[in-house]
């Protein structure tokens, strides 16, 4: 039982999808984050609010000082082919828990929505194909040139005008530069050697990697669950932070999938049992191999999801209770087939609405899904599940990709809910943080029956073989409906 290689926050999954008002005006937005901080990220808004002229937009940290003094804004203009939608590249100067924020203006007036984005440092850039054959062709040229100076030096150095050097002046000018060859040599042997360890410790500090997670099944058969430290959050206490700050209800939100088939899923709450432990006492569990998932936030809004490997037995364990929910499976195969309906229980299902176009990758997408009951009518008791209209969890079937997304996007409603309070009194916004996300839109009228419809933006990294596990609440009771999709 115990450790596995960690991964970043939405494991493999970077980007940010978000939907959200910013004052009179319905955006969605993605952003590209970088792979390098210092680094440019990518982003593209369009509204379905018609009038807006013009999109400002601001870079800046949700906690600490570089939260106090935003840069001057950008100006983005709607592009010439489709008035109600903008792109543009934004520079992200450092590591840590940024927002984004978003100033709408148009015939409406205006308004501002702040977008939390993570960025860190995902890998090194590889030097390109050319400039690496020209660098290397001029330390060529240079150490051809260092040993013949020196072959010559020793060779005619002490001739007179006119003076051919004898052979023996030429042998040993042949040695001398036999050993300025293995001096250089050795000197720039010395140098990459240097160059790496240099990079490596360079590397540590900036590269991001998500705090380990200890995994032990204790005889009771209730799950402990350690957070190891982490020298890159600890060594940004002030834009990042270590202390832990509840999303949806919970400090913890804590997967279980086994693997390879992904037949099991459970989604779970452990409870807080120190300052970086937390235990579960697990429901009936199906004995096999998981991989398990733990998504935490920290105080500025900063996500982790942490990744392990644990081996389980058949347990009894205890009753579902509150908000954890389990689901049931086929074995997810490269020959399994996509499906649009899924079952729930007394016989009503859940309905994928996909379009007929083949999926992509690196693209927002729409995933739309509808709840009917058992004469195929859309039902009229669903309820808020940890106060949205559904969760889900997009898996990559080799566990590369591992997404927990809203329908208001992949953003943690911690972070958001931080973001929106640094507006402050520079928001034309009135509203209170979070009660006007589309995801949260039911919760107005406790009158007024949800729909039966829950929506969710998100985009594929890459292509591949997924899972979906959609999660909705109906009358009382957590329900899971279980997608498959091939992503070209």
């Amino acid at each position: 039982m115990t450790l596995a290689p960690v991964c970043a926050a939405h494991v493999g999954s970077p980007d940010v999808y978000f939907q959200g008002d910013a004052g009179p005006y319905h955006l969605v937005v993605m952003i590209r984050t970088p792979q390098m901080i210092p680094g440019v990220a990518e982003f593209e808004i369009s509204s379905d609010t018609p009038g807006i002229r013009e999109i400002k937009i601001v870079p800046l940290y949700i906690a600490g000082e570089g939260s106090k003094y935003p840069p001057p804004p950008d100006i983005v203009n709607p592009s010439a082919g489709d008035p109600q939608f903008f792109s543009g590249k934004l520079w992200l100067m450092g590591s840590g828990s940024w927002q984004v924020r978003i100033e709408a203006n148009g015939d409406k007036g205006s308004g501002t929505v702040a977008v939390p984005v993570p960025a860190y440092a995902r890998n090194t850039l590889a030097m390109q194909r050319g400039l690496g054959f020209l660098l290397f062709g001029l330390m060529l040229l240079l150490v051809i040139a260092i040993v013949s100076i020196v072959g010559a030096a020793k060779r005619e150095g002490q001739l007179q005008s006119g003076e051919q050097p004898t052979p023996r002046q030429r042998r040993s000018a042949r040695l001398v530069m036999a050993a300025a060859l293995v001096a250089v040599v050795g000197i720039l042997a010395l140098g990459n050697m240097w160059w790496r360890v240099s990079a490596a410790k360079r590397a540590n500090r900036m590269i991001y990697v998500a705090p380990k997670l200890g995994v032990t099944l204790d005889p009771a058969g209730r799950m402990n669950l350690e957070i190891g430290d982490s020298k890159w959050h600890s060594s940004r206490a002030d834009i990042v932070g270590t202390a832990l700050i509840p999303d949806h209800g919970h400090l913890m939100h804590l997967f279980l999938i086994r693997e390879p088939a992904m037949d099991r899923f459970y989604h779970l709450h452990p409870d807080r049992s120190g300052l970086t432990t937390f235990t579960d006492d697990l429901p009936p569990i199906a004995g096999g191999h998981y991989k398990v998932f733990a998504d935490i936030v920290r105080a500025s809004g900063f996500p982790d999801t942490l990744v392990a490997d644990v081996d389980l037995p058949d347990l009894p364990g205890k009753p579902l209770t509150g908000d954890d929910a389990e689901a049931n499976a086929p074995a997810l195969t490269e020959s399994a087939r996509p499906n649009t309906s899924a079952p729930l229980s007394n016989g009503a299902r859940m309905i994928w609405e996909r379009e007929a176009m083949p999926l992509v990758s690196d693209r927002l997408l729409w995933f739309k899904f509808r709840v009917e009951d058992t004469s195929g009518q859309p039902v009229t008791s669903l309820e808020p599940y940890m106060g949205m209209a559904g969760h889900a969890e997009f898996i990559r079937s080799d566990f590369s990709v591992f997404a927990h997304v809203h329908p208001d996007g992949s953003i943690p409603m911690a972070a958001y809910t931080l973001a929106e309070a640094t507006l402050g009194a520079d928001s034309s916004s009135d509203k209170a943080p979070a009660e006007d996300m589309p995801g949260m839109a039911m919760m107005k009228s406790s009158g007024t029956p949800m729909p039966s419809e829950v929506s969710f933006p998100y985009g594929f990294p890459k292509p591949g073989l997924y899972r979906i596990f959609v999660q909705v609440k109906r009358a009382g009771k957590i329900e899971t409906g279980v997608f498959d999709a091939k992503v070209n």
